[in-house]
């Protein structure tokens, strides 16, 4: 069984250009879906961005399955309550309770999305992870870990490009990424004191990548401040997403 999983930008309520691009890219994305996937943080108590999702899927009509994750943080009879209450919207076929950090529940949610798939051809390889271009590859894990280390602190005031992608002979791989932000103030937090931050965001990244490709990674990281990148229409048809 091969099963192809679109990971959708996050729906919210969007308020700048680049929030609004992908959340509308994440709903386009359920048009060719064959099953939609909804995964909810339990341990949210006021989760008003799930129920937005929960009105706009009955509008349109789309029946999905529900993800409960972060069981492991919350007590079992909340599950149990949260659950029922989102089940009796009727939006859901089915509610799953996992938990993504211990693995809890993950195979038998899997095993009821490979029951529902329809039969057709492989798409793709089988030692295949992604469809999407090395070069965007490694700017995501990049981006990945910025996330990861910065928390809260710049969520979407960064983005990261790669500037230059060599290989060689052997495969092993040479990249330059610049990550941009909007602030001065910004580009000193990446870097950290000393250039401890961006020296440790590097190591991840350069360990993750040598790890996923099986080649020796050579990455260097740069931080630019440019004020406007969120309003470059080139940035948004690069990577899919409208514009206006």
């Amino acid at each position: 069984v091969q099963i192809v999983f679109t990971d959708t930008p996050g729906i919210f309520r969007p308020k700048r250009r680049l929030e609004k691009a992908l959340v509308k890219n994440a709903w386009a994305n359920m048009a060719d879906a064959d099953e939609v996937v909804v995964v909810a943080d339990a341990s949210r108590r006021n989760d008003s961005d799930t129920e937005d999702i929960i009105e706009a899927l009955r509008h349109k009509g789309i029946k999905a399955f529900l993800l409960l994750n972060k069981t492991d943080l919350v007590k079992k009879e909340n599950l149990l309550l949260l659950a029922d209450k989102y089940f009796a919207t009727g939006v859901f076929k089915e509610v799953f309770m996992i938990s993504a950090i211990t693995g809890d529940g993950i195979d038998d949610f899997k095993k009821r999305v490979r029951d529902a798939m329809p039969e057709g051809p492989f798409y793709y390889d089988e030692d295949q992870i992604t469809d999407m271009p090395l070069r965007m590859f490694v700017s995501e894990i990049v981006r990945e870990k910025l996330f990861l280390s910065l928390r809260q602190e710049l969520p979407y005031a960064l983005t990261v490009e790669t500037d230059v992608f060599k290989e060689d002979a052997k495969g092993n791989i040479s990249v330059e990424e610049t990550i941009y932000v909007e602030k001065e103030g910004q580009r000193k937090i990446i870097l950290g004191r000393g250039g401890s931050m961006i020296k440790s965001i590097g190591q991840a990244a350069r360990k993750e990548l040598a790890e996923i490709l099986g080649v020796k990674v050579s990455l260097f990281l740069y931080v630019k401040v440019k004020e406007n990148w969120q309003e470059d229409k080139t940035r948004y048809l690069m990577q899919g997403l409208t514009f206006d």
